[in-house]
């Protein structure tokens, strides 16, 4: 499993509207190339988004799953990349002052993946899934200092 912490200077609610919003997951998912779908109910348990994802050339088209839901707290997803397996990916928001102490767990399920996890791939992930979080609470900040600005 790999794990990632990042202290993003907004609070839970700002951070959720975000997660919240499955047309914006391609403006912070690293690998992301274009959102294609995402349900009208997303992120409620069952919903799904449809992404393509790549690097260079290279693209598939992957579907991630809302597997649990708490609203700015909890948001458990099951991504699924044939022929590549699928992966949990657990994102927990916890307060911490006027900020949110965002944790990331990443968890092959099924696939190549459950059989090459260990040290070397989970590095691997861990490294983009920090890439990731880092553009998340750029966003975050900045929305929170444009919604400040506003009230």
């Amino acid at each position: 499993m790999a794990r990632n912490r990042r202290l993003i200077l907004s609070p839970p609610a700002e951070v959720w509207r975000l997660l919240a919003d499955g047309r914006r997951y391609g403006e912070w998912v690293t690998g992301t190339r274009q959102v294609l779908a995402a349900d009208p109910h997303w992120p409620a348990v069952g919903a799904r988004l449809k992404v393509r994802v790549g690097v260079g050339p290279l693209t598939l088209d992957d579907t991630c799953v809302v597997r649990v839901c708490e609203p700015e707290r909890r948001l458990e997803l099951e991504a699924k990349a044939e022929p590549f397996g699928a992966a949990r990916i657990a994102m927990r928001l916890d307060p911490w002052g006027g900020s949110t102490l965002f944790t990331l767990d990443w968890h092959p399920l099924r696939g190549p993946g459950t059989r090459m996890h260990g040290l070397p791939v989970d590095y691997v992930v861990a490294v983009r899934n920090g890439m990731m979080l880092t553009k998340l609470a750029r966003i975050a900040v900045r929305e929170h200092a444009g919604n400040s600005r506003v009230g």
